[in-house]
């Protein structure tokens, strides 16, 4: 790698977004080149690395023009009403995304993948390698444990994670299921409340906790008479995800066109 690739942060005022800063920084592949924020935010004008001590050079901005202008790579960690819009600035001008939002329904996965026919995107539920790596050994533990294991995932992240189960957890349960030849919409189980009766051998279970600053643990449970398999990733710091995204932006710089995932930056990809 010789050239250095060019990122712009949208919601760089985030909890990921300062983490993510601090990523481009130590990665001396890339380079920040712009820093968005929402028009009403009250740290417009200041330097994108106001909050973790570092001196980018960078202002804030909610200007479209002025954060993308000279970038390769935009790597989007917001909520799917912010990111749409972003998505849709960046098809017309021709600049890759790395997305790691969760959160988006049929409507919003669907608009990625259209404009992904155009620009190249890294879109993943989770941006860790280890969590990735998570992925790829669930596909092989579900093939074997395929007939009378009872499948449940437990998550947990803080008191402002806004969505459940996380993205990160239905991905797992995608992973599982599509190892098992089922489809995640029919089998999936979301939370359990008063008399459910016995449990249906064909369901993956979901349960979600939320609470304090947990950033993130995620468990896979197979379980049967006589034992159990847990699966489990836990993240202690942001900079995991961060720096899995970074990652992603630099290897995408080298991509014209398609949808990917971390599976793909990893080259984890088995089918």
């Amino acid at each position: 790698m010789t050239q250095t690739t060019k990122i712009a942060i949208a919601g760089v005022n985030g909890r990921m977004g300062k983490v993510l800063v601090q990523a481009v920084h130590a990665n001396p592949h890339a380079t920040l080149v712009g820093a968005l924020e929402h028009a009403e935010s009250d740290v417009l004008g200041l330097d994108a690395g106001y909050a973790v001590g570092i001196k980018t050079g960078i202002n804030i901005t909610s200007d479209f023009q002025a954060a993308l202008s000279d970038a390769d790579v935009v790597i989007d960690f917001t909520r799917p009403e912010a990111s749409l819009p972003l998505i849709a600035e960046c098809e017309s001008r021709g600049i890759k995304m790395v997305i790691g939002t969760t959160g988006y329904n049929d409507a919003g996965k669907n608009r990625i993948q259209a404009a992904a026919q155009k620009n190249a995107i890294v879109f993943s539920a989770n941006y860790s390698v280890g969590v990735n790596l998570t992925f790829h050994i669930l596909d092989t533990v579900a093939r074997v444990l395929n007939e009378g294991y009872d499948i449940e995932i437990i998550e947990a992240h803080h008191r402002h994670k806004v969505d459940a189960p996380s993205g990160t957890a239905l991905r797992m349960g995608e992973v599982i299921a599509n190892a098992l030849g089922r489809d995640l919409k029919q089998c999936a189980v979301y939370g359990r409340e008063g008399h459910t009766g016995a449990r249906d051998p064909n369901t993956i279970g979901f349960a979600t906790v939320r609470a304090g600053d947990i950033v993130g643990d995620h468990t896979a449970l197979f379980a049967t008479d006589g034992e159990r398999v847990e699966i489990t990733h836990k993240a202690s710091s942001r900079m995991t995800f961060a720096a899995g995204a970074v990652r992603a932006a630099v290897w995408l710089s080298e991509r014209e066109v398609g949808l990917f995932d971390m599976q793909d930056v990893l080259d984890l990809r088995t089918n």
